[in-house]
């Protein structure tokens, strides 16, 4: 049986830390998209680093990531709620609370998150 109160414990913080870097995030594409805005540099041609433009498109990436993260990890806490937390979505099996350590938000067995049953 998966100890409930420490795996709740894990995803909130996981969900908190998600949350603050969505904040981040939000923050850097502002400031970025800004002062693009004010701005007429030419930073398609800047020989010098990185463009604004590849920032905002690695931005981008970063908060879309950390979104779906964050479904997961609402979604494994209301499997805790409803009593199904710690069971494959696919088999119904338990899954190993080494796996579970390792990614506590985690829906599959080792066997189903690897495809191969």
């Amino acid at each position: 049986m998966v100890d409930v109160a420490r795996f709740r414990a894990l995803l909130e913080e996981e969900r908190e830390r998600k949350l603050a870097l969505l904040a981040a995030l939000g923050s850097d594409i502002s400031s970025v998209t800004a002062a693009r805005v004010d701005s007429n540099v030419d930073d398609e041609h800047d020989p010098e680093g990185s463009t604004i433009a590849f920032e905002l498109s690695q931005a981008s990436a970063l908060l879309t990531q950390s979104e779906a993260g964050l479904e997961q990890i609402e979604a494994a806490l209301g499997r805790l709620s409803a009593g199904r937390y710690g069971y494959c979505a696919v088999c119904g099996l338990a899954i190993p609370e080494g796996r579970l350590e390792a990614r506590p938000w985690t829906p599959f067995c080792v066997a189903h998150a690897a495809g191969r049953a």
